[in-house]
C-alpha cells in the first residue's frame, strides 16, 4: 500500500500527511507537481497549503500543474484521490468535484477543532457509520463551500455529502458551519466515491503525539482496507 502525496509550490501540509501514513504503517512518498507518472502509487493525496501562493484564487493555478492531468487519469481509472483543504480547492478548480470554496463568512481565518458528523455516503475513503461525530481541526480562510441549488440536490440524492459541520453532540444547525458553508458541508465525493475533498485536516488527528484523540486515523485506514480487499 503506497500513498503519493503531491507537493505544489506553496504546499505546507505534505509532511503531516506522509507522517500520518507512516505512523499507521502505510508507505508514503512525495510526488512533485511537475511529475507526470503515478505508477506505483495506490492512492493520491493533495495536501493543504497555499499552492502557487493562491494567486488568482485558491487552487486555480495548481490545477494546471503537469501532475494534475495524471491525477485526473488516475481517478478515472478508479484510483482513490483525497484533497485536504487546499487540495479540496484544487479538486473543485479541476472540475473533479462540483462547487467552489470562497472566503469564509466574516472574512476571518479560522483555526480550531471542529465537530463533524459523518453522513450516509458512497465515499470510499470513510466507512464510519452515519451519525458518527468526529473532531477534526479546520485551518483556512477560504473554506466556504458553495454550489447552486440543483447541484446540492444532486449531491444529497446521490449520497455524495460525506461530512457536515455540527455541534459537539452531532446536531447540525444553521450556524454549525464556522465558514458559512452551504448546507453546512465540510466534505463531498464524486459519483464513484473514489474522489473525496474536505476542508478539515484529518492528518492532524492521527498520531497521539499530536493530539489526544485520533479521529483522523479512519480517513486513511478505511481506504487502505478497501484497497487491500480489492487486491485480494
Amino acid at each position: 500500500m503506497r500513498f503519493g502525496v503531491v507537493v505544489f509550490p506553496g504546499s505546507n501540509c505534505e509532511q503531516d500527511v506522509v507522517h500520518s501514513c507512516r505512523h499507521l504503517g502505510l508507505e508514503a512518498d512525495y510526488v512533485w507537481h511537475g511529475d507526470t507518472d503515478l505508477t506505483g502509487f495506490d492512492a493520491v493525496v493533495l495536501p493543504g497549503g497555499f499552492s502557487y501562493g493562491d494567486y488568482i484564487r485558491t487552487g486555480a493555478v495548481a490545477r494546471f500543474s503537469p501532475v494534475m492531468a495524471e491525477v485526473v487519469r488516475f481517478a478515472e481509472r478508479g484510483g482513490p484521490v483525497m484533497g485536504v483543504c487546499n487540495g479540496f480547492q484544487i479538486l473543485t478548480e479541476a472540475h473533479m468535484l462540483p462547487g467552489a470554496l470562497i472566503r469564509n463568512t466574516g472574512l476571518k481565518f479560522i483555526c480550531h477543532g471542529q465537530p463533524l458528523v459523518v453522513q450516509d455516503s458512497v465515499c470510499e475513503w470513510l466507512d464510519l457509520p452515519a451519525g458518527t461525530v468526529v473532531d477534526i481541526p479546520v485551518n483556512h480562510n477560504e473554506g466556504n463551500y458553495v454550489c447552486d441549488p440543483r447541484t446540492l440536490e444532486r449531491l444529497r440524492a446521490e449520497r455524495r455529502v460525506v461530512l457536515r459541520y455540527c455541534g459537539p453532540e452531532g446536531v447540525v444547525s444553521d450556524d454549525s458551519a464556522p465558514n458559512g458553508a452551504t448546507w453546512q458541508i465540510a466534505g463531498i465525493c464524486n459519483e464513484r466515491g473514489n474522489v473525496f475533498g474536505l476542508m478539515p485536516h484529518p492528518e492532524r488527528r492521527v498520531d497521539p503525539a499530536q493530539a489526544p484523540d485520533t479521529d483522523g486515523q479512519a480517513f486513511f485506514t478505511a481506504i487502505a482496507r478497501r484497497l487491500a480487499e480489492v487486491a485480494g
